[in-house]
């Protein structure tokens, strides 16, 4: 009796819980928990009250309170009309006090929850602009301490705002901010792919050219640091051509066409490799064919030069028909000389005079022929019953050999 006198005391005027400096921490049937002394801890009982109180905080110069009321408003009103802008405050205040990514998880809840508020184009403007901080070098806080930039996370919140916003006018760039997320990462087909997805969904937008241009400024880095093959550096050239072309107006057409003259260049530095190597390993005549596309192909460049002086070298050390491009030398050994004294027997063989017994050319294996596969029935008179096989009768008595002695009778 006692015990549920006590209860139903606890429940009607609530229970207070002593913590040291603080007030204490009050359960009432009607409001729940708060902290008794501590006015933000205590949700109002309309959305428009919780609203006052929580702007009073943020007059008075007190975020921390503030941020605490539209949180409270939020979660106990969050189907009102004004929750959206407490939504809206609570990521303003946490991007005033620097916790960009806390901030940005703020307005992304806003996008999904009010994608009708008046406060949407804000929104996306703030999430946009720590997005942007990320991508250059804003440090990600682990424990509350800012201990490395990354860039996953900046390519995190621009595919976010793509996903949820896009026919913002921000999108476009945060389409572009991609590709340029990924490009620092050293992800470079993910790149060309973010930036191609800018051309082909905002063809209008002024961001297109930048991406053009990304395009061919990525597959240049790829040549520079991946292969180094002449299939990049083709790649590189035509994307540069195609942005020259498209947008002739860009005010980077300048810079792309001295891309476009270093491509060139460090195609003829890498056919002028290829020669040397050729030439270092006595294989003159390929090294000329190599040193002949370099002059074809930067004429009038030092490489050049080098090319025209080391092939008047070659052919005073070998001679002009050793660099001759043709067929191999003829061929020697014993199966060399084993197929001349066949040929010359076949044509003996061809004269008319000719009265020896044939000859009979081998066949290399090599050289053998596929066996010839059956023709195959088409129709049912090709098939036919496949006829008995009958044995021979067999001797009625065995010959006999005069050499050899009878048999008794």
């Amino acid at each position: 009796m006692r015990k549920l006198v006590l209860l139903s005391t606890l429940s009607l005027f609530g229970v207070a819980l002593l913590q040291p400096g603080r007030g204490a921490i009050v359960y009432r049937s009607s409001e729940g928990w708060s902290v008794e002394g501590d006015a933000s801890s205590k949700v109002e009982g309309s959305a428009a009250e919780q609203m006052r109180k929580a702007e009073k905080f943020e007059a008075d110069n007190d975020p921390k309170s503030a941020l605490a009321a539209y949180r409270a408003l939020v979660k106990r009103y969050g189907l009102s009309v004004i929750a959206p802008k407490a939504q809206h405050k609570i990521g303003v205040l946490l991007e005033r006090a620097g916790e960009y990514d806390e901030a940005y998880k703020a307005y992304e809840i806003y996008l999904t929850k009010y994608p009708r508020g008046e406060d949407f184009e804000s929104v996306v403007d703030s999430m946009y602009k720590i997005a942007k901080l990320f991508l250059d070098g804003e440090k990600k806080k682990l424990l509350g301490v800012r201990v490395s930039s990354s860039m996953s996370r900046a390519q995190e919140m621009f595919e976010g705002i793509v996903k949820k916003a896009p026919f913002n006018k921000t999108a476009p760039l945060a389409q572009f901010n991609i590709g340029q997320a990924l490009e620092k990462q050293s992800k470079f087909p993910e790149a060309l792919v973010a930036y191609q997805t800018v051309i082909s969904r905002y063809p209008t937008d002024a961001i297109a050219d930048d991406a053009q241009y990304q395009i061919g400024y990525v597959r240049l880095r790829e040549y520079r640091e991946g292969s180094n093959d002449r299939a990049s550096a083709q790649k590189a050239r035509e994307a540069f051509e195609d942005f020259i072309s498209r947008y002739p107006q860009s005010e980077k057409v300048p810079q792309a066409q001295e891309n476009l003259k270093t491509l060139e260049g460090g195609s003829a530095k890498s056919t002028l490799e290829i020669a040397k190597f050729y030439d270092k390993t006595k294989s003159y005549k390929a090294a000329v064919i190599y040193y002949n596309d370099v002059i074809k192909s930067q004429p009038d460049t030092p490489e050049s030069a080098f090319a025209k002086n080391r092939i008047a070298e070659l052919k005073s050390k070998v001679g002009e028909d050793a660099l001759k491009a043709g067929p191999e030398r003829a061929e020697t050994g014993a199966r060399a000389q084993s197929r001349r004294k066949l040929e010359a027997k076949v044509n003996t063989t061809s004269r008319p005079d000719y009265v020896g017994p044939p000859v009979v050319v081998p066949v290399e294996p090599d050289e053998v022929a596929p066996p010839v596969r059956p023709k195959m029935r088409t129709s049912p008179q090709n098939i036919g019953p496949v006829p008995p096989s009958v044995e021979p009768a067999l001797p009625e008595a065995l010959p006999q050999d005069p050499e050899l002695p009878k048999p008794p009778q």
